[in-house]
């Protein structure tokens, strides 16, 4: 296995000269805002269809080979065998297999962002809304219901989870720029919630969002930390943890 803890704040890029990652705030942000459009932008505009069905193909190998194999275990040649391309190809679009996984974590999110923006859609009331957006992504998030093919992920949670953990610790900023869509929709609920008066005022949607999405993602977890046994993924877990975010443990206001 490649080793993974690689610095990602300056790429190198083919013509020797470096990538950096432009945060969502910064002027230069009208640029390639994730490393799958960073890809395929490294070839000139004539050429942009092509590369990106190429690049498309490196990331469907690397999924196929992460649904077949133990998670994110594989190799750069072998995502390049699979992908029926060349290895001088896979280093004109990523710099190596940390990129290519960074690729498809951000892909990831942004799929499961629409996916459920489109299930909460038909639901009239805001605060229902994120009642709705709580069950559905712990349900995602859980490698109990993936197994049963509950999960419309692409990625093996698993290994996304896995991956998720590693970049939050070892590249901040990257993991923030990753989680953009996820953030900014559930922080778009909460706005609409607090506007039809459903939340307190004056809270931090933005902090609020990242306490809430981190215990969804990661509160498969807690089983293992309480010593309990963890349920099916779609049912009584799910509805007990919106209980906790929504009323607290206390009986009465602090």
């Amino acid at each position: 296995m490649e080793n993974l803890s690689l610095t990602v704040e300056n790429h190198r890029l083919p013509n020797g000269g470096t990538l950096r990652p432009v945060p969502a705030d910064d002027p230069a942000a009208d640029s390639p805002s994730t490393f799958r459009d960073v890809a395929v932008a490294r070839v000139v505009d004539p050429a942009r269809l092509r590369a990106e069905r190429r690049v498309q193909r490196f990331l469907d190998a690397a999924l196929e080979l992460m649904s077949t194999s133990s998670g994110k275990d594989f190799t750069v040649q072998e995502v390049v065998e699979r992908s029926g391309q060349s290895l001088r190809s896979f280093y004109q679009y990523f710099d190596g297999k940390y990129e290519l996984l960074l690729a498809l974590f951000e892909e990831s999110v942004r799929s499961t962002a629409e996916q459920l923006r489109a299930q909460i859609s038909g639901t009239p009331d805001p605060f229902q809304r994120l009642h709705v957006f709580t069950v559905e992504y712990f349900r995602r998030c859980s490698p109990a219901a993936a197994s049963k093919g509950a999960s419309t992920a692409k990625v093996p949670v698993s290994a996304l989870a896995e991956f998720a953990q590693q970049l939050m610790t070892e590249h901040p900023k990257e993991a923030a720029r990753a989680f953009v869509p996820m953030v900014s929709l559930y922080v778009e609920l909460l706005d609409d919630a607090a506007a039809a008066g459903s939340l307190r005022a004056g809270l931090d949607h933005g902090r609020i969002a990242g306490v809430v999405l981190q215990a969804i993602m990661f509160n498969y977890f807690s089983a293992t930390i309480s010593g309990s046994t963890n349920g099916d993924g779609d049912g009584d877990a799910a509805e007990q943890l919106w209980d906790v975010l929504v009323r607290g443990i206390g009986t009465t206001p602090a």
